[in-house]
């Protein structure tokens, strides 16, 4: 099993050119959708939302401000683009999640108003991210990269290629998903991209720093 995993790692890379005739099942592609779904977040409040952009005329419109993704997002079988929550609903007092602990969660009330308290004490004193909107929303967005790493590991377990991308005009992909898909960008943000597919040609060699080059014991 370590063995799997291992080649797994080696398997994945950031492929820049997908093959467009070779696409990937339903079935494939809800497993990898499964895992980001299924992804740790911070409290566990979740705070992404998906969209599979297959509209070639969206995903073109995407690709005039995506500088990084010429070739990826054409070429792709599946283009994802991955929203983050922005700090109106990301607060600790926030109804979102409230409705969030009490729906889904399905937590008394009194151990959300008592969760509450710990999530204000959280944002505001230990992480300070109560100190401008930009602070909670890259907050939201770390988490998003938690669901997006999990979601390559498992592509690439099964065969398939990805390329996550955050080489774009983030303002103007926002612009997009406001006028062409609408959402709500006064609640969501992109965070990134990621292309998922079957690579065109094989890639180079990955290389990687040692262990002992980035790992520090304290024994």
């Amino acid at each position: 099993m370590k063995d799997t995993i291992i080649e797994a790692f080696n398997y994945r890379h950031a492929c820049k050119e997908f093959d467009p005739e070779k696409k990937i099942s339903d079935q494939d592609f809800e497993f990898i959708l499964n895992t980001g779904r299924l992804s740790p977040s911070s409290f566990g409040f979740e705070p992404w939302k998906f969209l599979v952009v297959q509209n070639q005329g969206l995903r073109e419109k995407l690709k005039e401000h995506a500088w990084g993704g010429k070739k990826q997002i054409p070429t792709s079988s599946h283009l994802l683009v991955i929203l983050a929550r922005k700090g109106s609903s990301m607060k600790y007092d926030s109804q979102y999640m409230q409705d969030f602990m009490k729906h889904v969660k399905q937590m008394p009330q009194d151990v959300i108003s008592a969760r509450i308290g710990y999530i204000e004490n959280f944002q505001r004193n230990d992480f300070k991210l109560l100190e401008s909107e930009r602070a909670i929303f890259d907050w939201a967005c770390r988490q998003t990269y938690i669901s997006l790493a999990n979601m390559m590991t498992a592509a690439s377990m099964i065969g398939i290629d990805s390329c996550p991308m955050e080489g774009f005009h983030a303002d103007k992909i926002n612009a997009v998903l406001e006028k062409d898909l609408g959402i709500d960008t006064q609640k969501f943000g992109v965070a990134c991209m990621v292309a998922f597919g079957y690579r065109k040609t094989e890639p180079a060699a990955k290389t990687r720093q040692s262990l002992e080059q980035i790992v520090t014991w304290y024994d």
